[in-house]
């Protein structure tokens, strides 16, 4: 394990992003307790401090969960992306404060142990008035911790992509326990309309977003054309497929992009090793496949990333006659050589 883990190498990029993340989060909690003191002068310090911390790493888990859905409607927030786990570990350590604060303040002046004092103290979990939420916050912060805990790519190396992808995705129970944590807490002691619209507003965003982004992907997943007796199927024209760019069809469920370069086509996997990212939404930078994700490259010929990395994908073999694309749907193992289909020149048809 430590001759293969490496540290985070943070380049000027994520240098700046860090920073104005931190510049942001200061920002926010010196304008959330001044202003405070100025509408409730009698809150102590430690209740604004509390839910200053609280209110801002619910508001981080809100933008780190609509990166995702804006990157498919628009590639101009891919730069988001590219420093989602940033942001996501941020969220970890804000929230991380807001409840050892809380712990302190409400469970750490007592005979018993401040942890156990969280899960015991109010046993009415059949009573909505009086739900124990700081439960439902501190089984949020628990997976939180655990997805920032595997956040390094060492992490993805060894947990294997599908693996690593499936316990990120419990980033959705997190957001739900934070929802019914805020929903029974603090709108029961603050009885406020507004608390209730803004929870309100932040959900239908978050719901929202990824509805219009799962639709949307949706209308890209229909099968491929019939297959010919030879079982090739049918790509579309080639000449509507951007050079250096690929079009995405689903074969068998799979989503396989067809590029087109250098007056080549060849077929892949549309599913970036990395982080399962939409290889068939990059584009072909210096002879290779790029992730618009983040940066992950593949030949296109063999699916295979250039050394040092080891990530392979499927390739599949293709075809053009009569100025369309016919695409194999059975896959070949990762990283199997496929000879690219030569596009005709006008000077050759």
């Amino acid at each position: 394990m430590g001759l293969n883990y490496q540290a985070v190498g943070w380049n000027r990029q994520k240098k700046i992003y860090d920073l104005t993340i931190v510049g942001g989060c200061v920002t926010y909690l010196v304008l959330f307790v001044g202003l405070g003191f100025i509408v409730r002068p009698l809150a102590s310090a430690e209740t604004l401090i509390i839910r200053g911390f609280g209110t801002l790493a619910f508001l981080m888990l809100h933008v780190v969960l609509s990166i995702g859905s804006l990157c498919r409607l628009d590639s101009r927030f891919l730069p988001l992306l590219y420093n989602r786990r940033h942001l996501g570990v941020a969220t970890f350590l804000v929230g991380t404060v807001h409840g050892g604060f809380a712990l302190f303040q409400f469970h750490a002046l007592g005979d018993v142990n401040p942890l156990v004092s969280v899960l015991t103290s109010n046993p009415n979990y059949f009573s909505l008035t009086h739900f124990p939420f700081q439960v439902l916050g501190l089984a949020a912060l628990c997976v939180l911790f655990l997805m920032a805990a595997t956040s390094h790519d060492f992490w993805l190396a060894n947990l294997t992509a599908p693996t690593w992808k499936a316990l990120h995705m419990l980033v959705y129970v997190a957001y739900g326990a934070l929802v019914l944590h805020v929903g029974l807490g603090v709108l029961q002691a603050e009885t406020s309309l507004w608390l209730a619209a803004v929870l309100c507003v932040g959900v239908t965003w978050v719901l929202g977003l990824h509805l219009v982004a799962g639709f949307r992907e949706r209308a890209g997943d229909a099968e491929g054309g019939s297959p010919r007796e030879d079982g090739f199927v049918d790509a579309g024209l080639v000449d509507e497929i951007p050079d250096n760019r690929a079009r995405v069809i689903s074969l068998g469920g799979e989503r396989v992009a067809v590029f087109r370069y250098d007056g080549k086509l060849s077929a892949v996997s549309s599913v970036c090793q990395h982080q399962n990212g939409p290889l068939g939404e990059g584009c072909v930078v210096d002879g290779f496949i790029t992730c618009p994700w983040h940066g992950f490259q593949y030949v296109p010929e063999t699916g295979a990333s250039p050394p040092p990395f080891t990530e392979k994908i499927p390739t599949f073999r293709v075809r053009v006659a009569e100025g369309r694309a016919w695409v194999h749907p059975t896959p070949n193992p990762p990283g199997t050589l496929v000879e690219p289909a030569r596009i005709a020149t006008p000077e050759g048809t």
